[in-house]
């Protein structure tokens, strides 16, 4: 096979077959390879790492639920029954619009006829980036692992210092953010302190723990209907899970939050308050909103640039008068879209061939619903296909597990996220409560014999008694 890359400022290359570029391996990417793998095309998908994930699972692996192999599938994996599809694992660092070309982090540089960016969105903290260590958020496995590794650390920490001192710090688990992410974490982190944790230790009650959502929003939940907001508020009061809403968070600092001037004392903080684009958007030269999407036409294309489509969150997309939320069933649908409008183009002639525009009324999302998880047997679901209704409890629960274990890509996949679900059900013991990496946690330790903000835990007095665990 030719060498993809070309030489910098070398003319453009003449090919029998149109290349397309696919740069991100997230849902809008690996639908839109997917989509064209049988068309008369050559296809470069790029992507930093070399697996696709599942990312409405992340909590479930940050929460100790699932492993990242449940969630996760090898790109390669995924398109190796496909003969026009390379796979690259690395980053695009530069897009010339001019000669349609991308630059690689590796130093090559690829042609294109046809891009698709979709590169998702990262952690938004509002300018305060500062934050970032302490209170981490969840978009990769990367993230999930860290979350679990401060969660977990946590009650151990705990328990040490319960033998070692006779006390401890509150167990107080802060989550900053009140949408389907912050929920679903806030819930899972109650259901393994009260559930599975409970008879793990000797020296402290993990029961004890108290989860607490700081919403600057006056209501949790904000897309979703009124009834399934409240029915939500229930359903955490019952895990024991506090909502605040209407808290605006005014400072992140290790072993505490402010809301105003209110000090929250927090063993662990986590972020789950806002995204912004991924950087690669604002490469395209072309006019961008306030999170970095690019502003897109009803064909997913910037402004002039009928040969690049942008899909997921990475597109800023008006629909009915609202966008299309950034979602992982907008960006599948998207990538399927760009697949069949590029294929659409090539037959008529390419991407300058305006007729093939003309017959396209252009791309619409099908919103089958939403839903999110909140403990065991308590979510809620606003479900737009094949019916219509609201749903909580256990039956919102049952259609959720369903849900998500369809579109798990590969049947090893859901074969061990079901077989992993139902052994934690039925014996309410999880299987993955790995620490891995440091043992400091970020707030824990001792100031004048009080537990306040440290990075790193202070040793004990050389006087002390010391117990050998």
């Amino acid at each position: 096979m030719a060498s993809l890359a070309v030489p910098v400022g070398a003319p453009r290359t003449a090919r029998v077959r149109p290349r397309v570029v696919v740069v991100g391996g997230g849902f809008g990417g690996v639908n839109a390879t997917l989509g064209l793998a049988g068309c008369p095309v050559d296809i470069t998908l790029i992507d930093r790492k070399n697996y696709h994930t599942f990312q409405p699972l992340l909590y479930q692996v940050a929460l100790a639920v699932l492993s990242p192999g449940d969630i996760a599938q090898p790109i390669r994996s995924i398109v190796r029954e496909h003969k026009n599809v390379d796979v690259l694992m690395d980053e695009v660092v530069e897009i010339d619009t001019a000669n349609q070309r991308v630059k690689l982090k590796a130093g090559p540089q690829i042609e294109y006829d046809y891009l698709v960016l979709a590169t998702g969105s990262t952690h938004s903290y509002f300018g305060h980036d500062d934050w970032a260590k302490l209170a981490p958020g969840l978009k990769t496995v990367e993230d999930a692992t860290e979350i679990r590794r401060r969660v977990l650390l946590a009650f151990e920490l705990a328990e040490r210092e319960m033998l070692e001192t006779g006390t401890h710090p509150a167990l107080n688990f802060v989550v900053i953010g009140g949408g389907p992410t912050g929920v679903e974490l806030a819930g899972a982190i109650s259901d393994i302190a009260r559930l599975y944790m409970a008879k793990d230790f000797r020296h402290i009650n993990p029961s004890s723990a108290q989860v607490i959502i700081l919403e600057g929003s006056p209501h949790i939940l904000a897309a979703y209907p009124p009834d399934l907001q409240a029915s939500a508020l229930r359903q955490l009061k019952d895990l024991g899970v506090m909502v605040r809403t209407g808290a605006h968070v005014t400072d992140v600092q290790p072993g505490y939050v402010m809301v105003g001037n209110e000090k929250i004392d927090a063993v662990v903080t986590l972020w789950a308050a806002g995204v912004q684009a991924s950087p690669l958007g604002k490469m395209l030269g072309v006019p961008t909103d306030k999170r970095g999407c690019v502003m897109v036409d009803a064909h997913l294309n910037p402004e002039g640039h009928p040969e690049i489509f942008v899909c997921g969150d990475l597109a800023h997309v008006e629909q009915d008068g609202k966008p299309v939320p950034g979602v992982a069933q907008p960006a599948m649908q998207m990538g399927a879209y760009a697949a069949k409008r590029i294929a659409k183009l090539q037959a008529a002639g390419g991407a300058s061939a305006k007729l093939a525009g003309k017959q396209d009324k252009g791309f619409r999302y099908f919103d089958k619903g939403d839903m999110a998880t909140i403990g065991r047997k308590a979510a809620v679901a606003k479900v737009e296909w094949p019916f219509k209704a609201h749903m909580s409890g256990f039956p919102a629960w049952m259609m959720w597990l369903g849900v998500h274990i369809f579109f798990l890509i590969g049947f090893r996949n859901r074969f061990s996220v079901f077989r992993q679900w139902a052994y934690t059900y039925l014996t309410f013991n999880d299987g993955v409560r790995l620490i891995t990496g440091s043992q400091d946690l970020p707030g824990w330790g001792y100031s004048d014999g009080v537990y306040r903000g440290h990075e790193t835990t202070k040793p004990l007095d050389e006087n002390a008694v010391h117990v050998d665990l």
